[in-house]
């Protein structure tokens, strides 16, 4: 695939605060510009991104609807009602539900909890979970990370003496449930500085408000939960500023230092059992396993894991997930397959702006993982469809950089029975019969929308560096801009005009990955670029090359040293950057 390497210029003002933090900062223009680049302009906000604080959180009760949330949750406790505690089955919504299940069970034991099942209920709230609340005689649900559009299933609670608090931090529709309190920063008016919580962030604030008018102190009640913060976050994929650069900061801490029974046998699972853990961990090993639960059977295995308090039967569930994880991956990998095979065999394909699949006989629990791989192959917003067990064809949608899907799927509302979801991820069903219709006007709706940018994978790089740039100072800085993600992405550079060394070669076991050994004729460097062993040959014959890359530390035979993450690789004088 062919990328767009988009070099961010600093404009005049922002290079003149770039020399004004270098030289109060006593750190490179380069680092400097690094800091610029994230809205850092004075040594006190430099302070506050580089060295995370928790009394950098905002006060709870700033959210519109939390002191109505709070004295509801007090009452509870104190007249000893039962309290259902409702989440979503991905790790936002399990890692919400466990850090609930934990903060009150602290001191509470009149608790429950529930998962809808992904497959019979679906998304969010159900009639279902009100009825296994009301059989529970539960008279409190609080719901997380769903909720905000659940107005008729607020009202069939009602009607049966259950109140809810919702906790949600999507998007809410026209009409807000009729709850006793609805947490959820997006809504109108909502004073609250932060507006990129994830679920589980929002059910921290209110067991964070719980915990300041009951006086319970922060490190014991609420820095034990900050590990399922850091993994909802992650995995949510929501932005790594502000609050949540804080709670992702001090989770990971936690999880590599102090982790709680159950992610110590998900750790072991996964060999970082004694290491550092970051956000990448979270993404790629941690959070694909939690989610295998609720896409291959169900998300209380999630729950049960994060919750537990038994080393011996912590190994056993973690022995469980990680079967569920193969299971996920051999679906995936197969599904693709058909998906890809039924997108090129279409004739509009060549011609058009999306991809739309649909398996009847699809395994719905891997849908979105489909589309994500649809997305990366075509570089297209994907959609994944299936047959549900209702007569329904339900499934996920995921878009490429910049291009807001949730509002394409809108304007097709009328031909849905049900979506939800943001600008980049969304899951929608509909009736069978609706499927041609759909497809057509997703299509037109994109065609028009979608600008030419937005068709080309983009990738921004702050700086274009020398190898003699390249230092450890250098690289202790980018250390402290941690953890990064979403609004706070890993610093990518790019380097030009560089030659084998030595010992550039192919490497792998077909020989699809490339290990290079590069210099400018100052310095060398070496680096790794995944698929893209058909280069080495042209490196090895002496042609120069652009590269466009990350710095990773390298340990090898007791000794560290940096090396390039390549991100893409192209012969000098012949990219378009």
């Amino acid at each position: 695939m062919n990328y767009n390497w988009k070099i961010e210029k600093l404009t005049s003002e922002q290079q003149a605060l770039r020399d004004s933090l270098s030289a109060e900062l006593h750190i490179s223009p380069m680092a400097a510009a690094l800091l610029v680049r994230r809205g850092i302009t004075t040594r006190t906000e430099a302070s506050a991104f580089v060295h995370p604080d928790l009394s950098q959180l905002h006060d709870p009760f700033l959210m519109l609807g939390m002191r109505e949330a709070e004295q509801r949750l007090s009452r509870a406790i104190d007249s000893g009602e039962k309290i259902l505690i409702y989440g979503d089955y991905d790790v936002d919504g399990t890692t919400a539900v466990a850090l609930m299940h934990r903060f009150l069970s602290a001191f509470y034991t009149n608790i429950d909890y529930y998962i809808p099942d992904r497959y019979t209920e679906g998304y969010g709230i159900s009639f279902r979970g009100i009825d296994y609340a009301q059989e529970q005689e539960c008279t409190l649900i609080i719901a997380l990370d769903c909720g905000i559009k659940s107005v008729d299933k607020v009202e069939y609670a009602r009607q049966r003496n259950i109140d809810f608090i919702i906790c949600d931090h999507h998007m809410p529709g026209d009409e807000i449930p009729q709850a006793v309190a609805v947490l959820d920063s997006k809504q109108a008016n909502d004073p609250y500085p932060f507006k990129h919580l994830s679920g589980c962030g929002v059910g921290f604030k209110l067991a964070q408000a719980y915990a300041q008018t009951h006086h319970l102190a922060f490190d014991a009640a609420l820095t034990p939960l900050l590990e399922l913060l850091a993994l909802s976050i992650a995995s949510d994929v929501v932005s790594l500023t502000g609050e949540n650069r804080v709670l992702a900061h001090f989770g990971l801490q936690q999880i590599s230092t102090r982790p709680s029974v159950g992610l110590q046998g998900l750790m072991r699972m996964t060999g970082l059992e004694g290491q550092q853990v970051n956000i990448s961990d979270l993404v790629y090993r941690f959070g694909p396993r939690l989610n295998a639960c609720g896409r291959i059977k169900s998300g209380r295995a999630a729950v049960e894991l994060l919750i537990s308090q038994d080393a011996s039967v912590a190994e056993e569930i973690a022995q469980t997930i990680e079967a569920f994880n193969g299971e996920r991956k051999e679906k995936d990998e197969s599904i693709t397959r058909e998906a890809l095979q039924q997108i090129e065999a279409d004739p509009a394909h060549a011609t058009g702006f999306t991809n739309v699949a649909y398996g009847a006989t699809w395994h719905r629990g891997v849908l979105g993982i489909v589309a994500s791989r649809l997305t990366e192959n075509y570089y297209r917003p994907s959609i994944v469809l299936a047959d549900t067990d209702d007569g329904q064809i339900a499934g996920s949608a995921r878009s490429v950089g910049g291009f807001d899907i949730y509002s394409a799927i809108d304007s097709c509302r009328d031909l849905l029975t049900n979506f939800g979801g943001h600008m980049f991820a969304a899951g929608l069903s509909m009736l069978p019969q609706n499927l041609p219709e759909f497809k057509r006007r997703f299509e037109e709706y994109v065609a028009a929308h979608i600008t030419p940018e937005q068709q080309v994978p983009v990738i921004r790089v702050e700086e274009e560096l020398q190898l003699e740039d390249i230092d450890k100072q250098f690289y202790n800085v980018l250390r402290h801009l941690e953890p990064f993600g979403p609004d706070n992405p890993h610093p990518r550079f790019v380097t030009r005009a560089l030659i084998n060394n030595r010992y550039t070669r192919r490497v792998g076991k077909t020989g699809e990955h490339l290990k290079l050994d590069l210099t400018d004729r100052r310095a060398a460097i070496t680096g790794i670029a995944f698929g893209k062993g058909d280069l080495a040959l042209f490196i090895q014959n002496g042609n120069p090359v652009d590269v466009c890359y990350s710095l990773e530390q390298n340990t090898y035979n007791g000794v560290t040293s940096l090396q390039m993450k390549v991100e893409d690789i192209v012969p000098t004088d012949n990219n378009a950057s």
